[in-house]
């Protein structure tokens, strides 16, 4: 769908304390704004911005041409519990899946762990008589009339969502499809979710708790998104929404109001599609993407050119930060979704001393509203940004161009009371205790997408962004021995960038077992093409054509008798027995790499086909911000720790900076955000603006 050159497009993603709107003009250039988040209706508040950014640069409501967004709606409702009164049909025998769940625990020794409540509370989980086996084969028909008991307690029960997921669906999809089709014709208001639709995939557990996450988000992702259309039309935008999925790309808000699941981590992926593009203007494949927000901080590893994937994902479980194998503290989600490790760390998370009287930072935050303790909002508890505004790090009276207003005098105290005075300590030393505490506990991030998967940090630059990442990057870099950081322009609104970024995408799987010994080729073209015509509907009924579509074939593959599997993508559209050979090869490197040996010998099967359809029609792209900062310099008293104490460090625009290389100390105070270059360390500006610190590591 090719845009119209006289048109607009807008990008709202919301955060946690903030919510970050972009306007994109034509020429390519745009205009960037941020606001405090709503938390009590995360519509209003974006479609304020919206209004706001267009009455700001004179640019008509009807003029916008599209819409992206970027949420956590999805991510919260299942974080609290927030979700639809949710039933789940399955075959009989195994109403119990949800409860018994995997054999793992987060921690593996504990014996007393307790899994968090299945989100279907047991007397709603409903059994029907039918059974497929594994090949296929019905072994006892569907008999409709055990629905009828199931359907009238649901309707009694004013049951608001329903997943359908029964044993070997994905093999044979005539019963799932004959009980969605009896439900919704007896309860037509639930919102009905079938398996096959959601994830026709083997292993029922994560079958069937995806669908259920999917039927549990329903109702309130429908409500969401027809609240913020609703509210866009009302002030004269009629412009489509399209929403940011876990995968990276873009879907219609239909679409996402029908399959939510895929929008579980809508905000977080958009920074990494932002990292992702600058790394290919720069010409630089190998990034960390760091990401930190006022709640969160997010790292993700681009490894030559590619960002990396999962479909091994749970929600509600906190952070999960070292293996693939040891999991069990939430909810199994098994879609597409941006490989990101995350931790509870941002600019407002709560600084706590735990009985031992250890120094300790998140993962409970203030969010927007109290927010800090400088922010003079209410909120009484010290925060990391407390902490850098006693350092003086962050500008003393106000962010985000005036947005907030602060008061340092508040933040003293906060941190005087919970570390200074408990501790013993300075107030100086207590605050930068507490700024490195934050640094500590985000390079666990880090350390999970790079270390802990064989990668070396040493070998990639840290692309850093979000309001509160410039501040802490460099000293988290000379932790990590990583030589370059990365700030691009527009560094606290870098995500929503991000949004204007991505291109339409859907992804489909088919589970297809066959061993590669015995394999048909011809059967596993034709179900590809099966995918790749449902994914040419999609993006039709998504507004987009197929004329310019890339295409993506994968193979899970293992070695026969394991448990689970790799991904490891086609090199070709047509898969053939070179290129079947071709994929055999890069599974046993890709086991290796990923586990630390192989079996070469050993053989192998086919497990999961997968098919992803990426639009890439063109629209605008986002190429610079109309304000790239002022050029003006001051100077303001920072505490870059005990060894240096005070230092008069000069505080300057980025429009100050020239590709000449500045040695720190240096503050870059931006609308958006601020970037701490400490003592030892060098910062320049590249052709497009972005800011390149060399890490001092000697320092």
């Amino acid at each position: 769908m090719t845009k119209r050159a006289e048109r607009y497009r807008v990008a709202a993603d919301i955060g946690g304390t903030f919510t970050d709107v972009v306007l994109l003009a034509p020429s390519g250039n745009y205009w960037t704004k941020k606001v405090s988040s709503t938390p009590q209706d995360y519509g209003e508040g974006i479609v304020a911005a919206i209004v706001q950014i267009l009455t700001d640069n004179s640019v008509g409501n009807s003029d916008v041409d599209e819409i992206v967004h970027g949420t956590t709606v999805a991510t919260n409702t299942v974080l609290e519990g927030k979700g639809a009164k949710t039933a789940l049909i399955t075959t009989k025998g195994f109403r119990d899946v949800l409860e018994m769940r995997r054999l793992r625990v987060p921690s593996l020794y504990s014996l007393l762990y307790d899994p968090p409540a299945p989100l279907v509370k047991r007397r709603w989980r409903m059994e029907v008589n039918e059974r497929i086996g594994a090949d296929g084969e019905v072994l006892v028909p569907l008999d409709e009339s055990s629905l009828d008991s199931v359907i009238n307690r649901f309707r009694d029960e004013d049951v608001q969502a329903i997943a359908v997921s029964l044993l070997h669906s994905y093999r044979y999809q005539e019963h799932e499809r004959k009980v969605g089709d009896l439900v919704r014709q007896a309860i037509p208001d639930a919102f009905v979710t079938l398996s096959v639709d959601v994830l026709p995939e083997i292993r029922e557990y994560e079958r069937t708790s995806t669908t259920v996450i999917n039927a549990y988000l329903g109702p309130t992702v429908k409500h969401y998104i027809d609240s913020l259309i609703s509210r866009a039309e009302r002030t004269g935008i009629d412009a489509p929404i399209r929403i940011m999925q876990s995968n990276g790309g873009i879907m219609s808000a239909r679409t996402a109001a029908e399959i939510p699941v895929q929008m579980l981590e809508s905000g977080p992926a958009a920074g990494v599609v932002a990292a992702h593009e600058l790394g290919m203007r720069l010409g630089i494949g190998n990034i960390i993407s760091f990401d930190m927000g006022g709640t969160t901080a997010k790292a993700a590893l681009i490894e030559n050119g590619e960002v990396s994937f999962t479909t091994e994902y749970e929600v509600g479980a906190g952070i999960s930060l070292s293996s693939q194998l040891i999991k069990g503290g939430g909810h199994a989600v098994k879609v597409p979704v941006i490989d990101l490790a995350e931790v509870g760390a941002g600019g407002g998370s709560i600084v706590w001393l735990d009985p031992g009287g250890a120094l300790k930072v998140g993962p409970q935050s203030a969010g927007a509203s109290p927010g800090p303790a400088c922010y003079a909002a209410g909120g009484k508890d010290a925060t990391v940004t407390d902490a850098n505004v006693v350092l003086g790090y962050i500008n003393p009276s106000q962010l985000a161009g005036g947005e907030v207003s602060l008061q340092p005098e508040l933040a003293d105290s906060s941190v005087r009371e919970v570390a200074a005075d408990p501790l013993g300590m300075s107030l100086h030393d207590a605050a930068y205790g507490i700024h490195t505490v934050a640094n500590v506990t985000m390079i666990r991030a880090i350390r999970a997408v790079s270390t802990s998967r064989g990668r070396d940090p040493r070998d990639f630059a840290m692309v850093v962004f979000g309001g509160s990442g410039p501040i802490h990057a460099v000293n988290m870099a000379r932790e990590m021995s990583i030589s370059t950081v990365i700030v691009p322009p527009a560094p606290g609104v870098f995500s929503a960038v991000g949004l204007l970024e991505a291109h339409p995408e859907h992804h489909f799987v088919q589970t297809f077992i066959t061993p590669v010994s015995n394999i048909d080729l011809e059967a596993i073209n034709e179900a590809i093409n099966v995918m790749v015509n449902r994914a040419s509907i999609s993006l039709a009924e998504d507004g987009y054509g197929v004329d310019q579509v890339q295409w993506t074939r994968q193979l899970d593959i293992r070695y026969i008798g394991q448990a689970h599997e790799l991904t490891v993508r086609a090199g070709a559209s047509f898969i053939d027995s070179l290129e079947m050979e071709k994929m055999v090869e890069r599974f046993h490197s890709e086991h290796d790499r990923t586990y630390g040996h192989n079996a070469p010998d050993e053989p192998v099967e086919v497990v999961n086909l997968r098919l992803s359809a990426r639009s890439t029609v063109g629209n605008v792209m986002p190429l610079r911000p109309l304000a790239v900062g002022s050029s003006d310099e001051a100077v303001r008293d920072a505490y870059f720790g005990p060894q240096r104490g005070i230092i008069s460090t000069p505080v300057v625009g980025r429009g100050a900076l020239t590709s000449d290389p500045r040695r720190g100390p240096i503050i870059i105070e931006e609308y958006d955000a601020t970037t701490v270059v400490p003592p030892g360390s060098t910062v320049e500006v590249d052709t497009e603006s972005n800011m390149v610190i060399k890490v001092g590591l000697d320092e």
